[in-house]
């Protein structure tokens, strides 16, 4: 199955430009034809421009607009890519269960907590080899976001788009990124398979605990990273341009601390490790160490090739016109002019 795509189809909107150009040409046409009609008689005028060709002046635009087409697709960089149907490698299944509510934006950690959290994904994406890998997003409910797979470059840019929007329910629910994170791995693993909880900590539904007593029986080891300040800061928001910070129904600025104590006991009801970030380092590097020594399984999963640029032909077909339009003139050449293989007059 062929891919297309164009890498960089910000160029495309040059393409704009060209119904302007073309009442430009109109334009600049009828303007030409009004002077000549009222130079004087039409026959006379012929006489002494004979070599003038309006066909040929429009030839030569017709050429500089299709070749101005062709560089800007050539710009956009129209790609190709394969995919292929089947991969097998053996490694380990890990899914990533992020916290995406409003106290996920607290700067504690610079530039905020999120941030730096998908900052950190990426970059273990990116040690990945023969592993799949799964998001979940998670606040007062949790949901997927990227199915277990072995396409990086897919994970990535998803990964790009997670902001506290994407979720209709605010909160915290541990439990729910537990419980679809256990139930999200391929059903016929048995083992090497691993859940990656990054949050704050600050639980407002069920105990999440026998939800991971429960994992643990499945053969899923779960490990926490707690990413924020125990002491508390406030939660920033922008409002009409202006930042403010998040307030209860009171009136109060809302504190947000991270809870380590829950997340510590996930982690260890399920053999796991529990981290706590830092500026410096998430944790996420150590947590990878760990995922390695894991047992090593057969996997299957399906991944796009690199895409291959396929611009040269319409780069060559460019360069053809604008060689075109540079030997075609706009008047007539008078020695040419007297060899008629065909009495068509233009």
């Amino acid at each position: 199955m062929q891919l297309f795509r164009f890498h960089n189809p910000e160029y495309l909107y040059l393409l704009i430009i060209i119904p302007a150009l073309i009442v430009i040409m109109v334009l600049n046409s009828r303007s030409t034809k009004k002077r000549i009609r009222e130079a004087g008689e039409q026959h006379l005028i012929k006489a002494l421009i004979p070599e003038f060709s309006f066909f040929r002046k429009n030839l030569k635009f017709l050429f500089q607009l299709l070749a101005f087409t062709l560089i800007t697709i050539v710009l956009a960089r129209p790609q190709f890519g394969s995919r292929i149907e089947e991969i097998k490698r053996e490694g380990v299944e890990v899914i990533i269960a992020l916290d995406v509510s409003n106290s996920m934006m607290a700067e504690d950690i610079q530039p905020n907590r999120l941030e730096r959290a998908k900052q950190a994904i990426s970059s273990l994406v990116d040690r990945l080899q023969d592993d799949k890998i799964g998001l979940i997003v998670f606040a007062g409910d949790a949901y997927t976001q990227i199915p277990v797979t072995t396409d990086y470059v897919s994970a990535k840019m998803f990964l790009t788009s997670i902001s506290p929007g994407i979720v209709p329910k605010q909160g915290t629910s541990l439990a729910s990124a537990v419980n679809l994170g256990m139930s999200s791995f391929s059903p016929a693993l048995d083992e090497s398979k691993a859940l990656i909880i990054i949050t704050d900590g600050e639980n407002h539904e069920e105990d999440p605990v026998p939800i991971a007593e429960q994992a643990a029986e499945k053969g899923v080891v779960i490990h926490t990273i707690g990413i924020g300040s125990s002491s508390g800061v406030p939660i920033p928001l922008i409002s009409n341009g202006r930042k403010d910070y998040l307030k209860d129904n009171e009136g109060n600025t809302v504190i947000t601390r991270l809870d380590e104590n829950i997340l510590k006991e996930i982690a260890f009801t399920t053999g796991g490790k529990y981290i706590k970030a830092s500026n410096t380092n998430i944790g996420l590097n150590t947590i990878f160490n760990e995922i390695s020594s894991m047992k090593q399984q057969e996997l299957e999963g399906t991944v796009y090739s690199e895409y291959d640029d396929q611009f040269q032909v319409l780069a060559a077909l460019a360069l053809f016109l604008l060689v075109l339009d540079v030997i075609i003139m706009e008047r007539r050449n008078r020695k040419l002019s007297k060899i008629k293989l065909y009495d068509v007059r233009v």
